[in-house]
């Protein structure tokens, strides 16, 4: 299956799901009541609030200045301005710098597939001949070290760990030192993701940053919000509260191929401002794809 092939295929909820309630709106002549309807329908399929309204008067604009009278003409249109929205700078994949460490910070609230992230980017670096490190910086949920440990052993990558309830700083403090010493191009810090307690989570990711400053000043660092593509517009409030707290570099969105409410990717991009670097469409090692915003809305349209 090719790539646009398994993007489309991953996307079929989604796509049934918006395209489906959009799609007999686009009939008949262009008036107020089309784009009253539109607005409404586009909230409905998870777009978000703000977004929606932005995606309405963008095309009732494009309607007067293009004189298109008739609704069908609209359809394309929508398409390109999604795929305008979601072509956020900095998007589209991860950019490692050669002849630097990488540190990869991964945030994300429980549940989302943060360390099943972890775990199959460690498996792409690795198969591209990179020396990549993980550390298990949830020292707090229960079986999370040995969760990504799974994982580490499946990647063949090392992973540094510390005993359960220990300073996830140190275990970051620690990692840096061994990353240095084996001379590694790549390493991944998981982080906990306890958002219901937010203050304390933030702190700790705020002193985990302090670390990584002070400890490998010349690493080119990404910190990466995980999110979890079937929370729908949840997903768009979580992106806005990490940012509040983390100098955020992107979202890695997964679970979409599950998913009903994958129109909540433009939510995050337009209401969070965070660009998309990674999708998930499939539990295997080769379904967390680099986002390319036309294929993704060309898959979102797809007939």
């Amino acid at each position: 299956m090719g790539l646009f092939d398994k993007l489309t295929a991953g996307l079929a909820k989604t796509r049934n799901s918006f395209t489906g309630g959009l799609k007999s709106l686009f009939s008949g002549k262009v008036d107020e009541e089309f784009f009253e309807e539109l607005e409404e329908a586009l909230i409905l399929a998870d777009v978000g609030v703000q977004t929606s309204l932005k995606l309405t008067e963008q095309l009732r604009q494009r309607a007067k200045a293009e004189h298109i009278r008739e609704r069908d003409a609209l359809w394309g249109a929508l398409e390109e301005e999604i795929a305008a929205i979601l072509a956020a700078p900095g998007g589209g994949g991860l950019q490692l710098t050669a002849g630097k460490l990488n540190i990869l910070l991964m945030t994300g609230v429980n549940g989302a597939g943060k360390t099943t992230t972890i775990g199959k980017l460690a498996a792409r670096y690795r198969g591209e001949g990179k020396n990549v490190l993980l550390a298990a910086g949830d020292t707090y949920r229960a079986a999370a070290a040995e969760q990504l440990e799974g994982w580490a052993n499946r990647a063949g990558v090392p992973l540094i760990r510390q005993a359960e309830g220990a300073d996830p700083a140190a275990v970051v403090y620690d990692a840096i030192a061994a990353a240095k010493a084996r001379g590694c191009d790549v390493l991944i810090v998981d982080t906990a993701g306890r958002l219901q307690n937010k203050t304390n989570l933030m702190n700790e990711l705020a002193k985990i940053g302090r670390v990584i400053a002070r400890e490998a000043p010349d690493a080119a660092l990404q910190s990466l919000l995980v999110l979890d593509g079937g929370t729908g517009q949840n997903a768009i409030s979580q992106a806005r509260q990490f940012r509040e707290a983390v100098p955020l570099t992107g979202v890695i969105i997964t679970k979409l191929d599950g998913s009903a409410k994958g129109g909540a990717v433009c939510g995050i991009v337009d209401e969070a401002g965070l660009p998309v670097k990674l999708i998930g469409v499939g539990e295997g090692m080769e379904d967390l794809r680099d986002f390319d915003a036309v294929a993704y809305s060309h898959a979102l349209f797809a007939e």
